[in-house]
């Protein structure tokens, strides 16, 4: 078993592969626990069936009980047990079931998992991975449909992570294993279905987030199911001959500012876009930050996110209603252009 002085095997040579973006988590967790036996699985029904989601299809199998354990619906306290696996040269990965009872384990997210590190005076390492199953349109209502993804940034000592697509999520999700430090990752359930590219060895690189599609007029910046909904807004947006530069934020915690402001000293326009209110979110933060920093506009930024004053409702209709759409993103896109 290794230890926390031991070094992480470097990863393989990356082979590309098709798969799910559910098929994507499962085969990052699978790579990262056949190379070091110190990674641990855990949460309520994750060994069962695959997990409530199926991300965790045949690993009960094929590293035993011992390595994916079944918890109580206790979220505070396997949290904690968590935190104590770390410190002894585990590294547990702790399935929340759903992003909303995050805030159940809150004592442990907020003062103990981020914290341990800096009071031991860097004595420990806290390598636990909290996979939180974000997002709405899986009809679960409002205390089953929150991304959560921007509740904890504000945490010295905790990583925040998301993923938007299969090739995204396995590299991720591998690179939040590999850290030292507590990461909270998000991935989305209504992405569970999508195929796409996947680079099967490959780590994403901390911190760093992604251009997807460059472009001169305006800056979509977006995360989670956002990303994939902003992509088609440039595609509508291409159509009327407007140039958009699509970025998949990945970390919000820490966020990448360079290659935001990069982009939009270029296009001199921001459209953030947001599956939760913009309010006291990562969308706020980065105009805020860069404004401070003396960043140049064309126009105002826009922010396309959940009403205000709204909780994700139960009806179909409605909640399809609420989380921003293409045309609601590419409608800003084109605000911010005065068109």
């Amino acid at each position: 078993m290794s230890t926390l002085a031991e070094p992480l095997a470097a990863p393989s040579e990356p082979t590309t592969v098709e798969l799910t973006y559910r098929e994507a988590i499962n085969a990052a967790l699978e790579d990262e626990m056949a190379a070091d036996e110190a990674v641990v699985l855990m949460g309520e029904d994750v060994s069962a069936d695959g997990g409530v989601f199926k991300t965790n299809h045949g690993l009960v199998e094929q590293f035993g009980p011992s390595r994916v354990r079944n918890t109580p619906i206790c979220e505070n306290g396997f949290m904690g047990v968590a935190l104590g696996m770390s410190l002894t040269g585990l590294r547990p990965v702790v399935e929340i079931m759903f992003a909303d009872f995050l805030p159940t384990a809150g004592d442990a997210i907020v003062n103990q998992l981020p914290k341990y590190r800096y009071m031991s005076g860097g004595q420990f390492s806290v390598p636990v991975t909290v996979r939180s199953i974000s997002g709405a349109l899986g009809r679960f209502g409002t205390q089953h449909s929150a991304t959560g993804e921007s509740w904890f940034m504000s945490l010295p000592g905790l990583r925040v992570v998301t993923a938007s697509s299969p090739g995204a999520a396995y590299e991720l999700l591998r690179s939040a294993i590999h850290d030292d430090n507590p990461v909270i990752f998000h991935e989305h359930k209504a992405l569970y279905g999508r195929k796409g590219t996947v680079r099967r060895g490959a780590i994403a690189d901390l911190g760093k987030a992604a251009v997807l599609r460059e472009g001169s007029d305006v800056t979509i910046v977006a995360t989670l199911l956002m990303v994939e909904r902003a992509l088609k807004a440039a595609d509508q947006l291409a159509a009327d001959g407007i140039s958009t530069e699509v970025i998949d934020l990945r970390w919000i915690r820490p966020l990448d500012l360079a290659t935001i402001a990069a982009s939009v000293s270029k296009t001199g326009r921001l459209v953030v876009s947001e599956e939760q209110v913009h309010a006291g979110g990562w969308g706020a933060t980065i105009i805020s930050e860069l404004t401070m920093a003396g960043q140049s506009w064309h126009a105002a930024p826009r922010a396309v996110s959940l009403p205000a004053d709204l909780p994700i409702p139960y009806s179909p209709p409605l909640e399809n209603e609420i989380i921003p759409s293409v045309e609601r993103i590419a409608a800003a896109a084109r605000t911010a252009l005065g068109r």
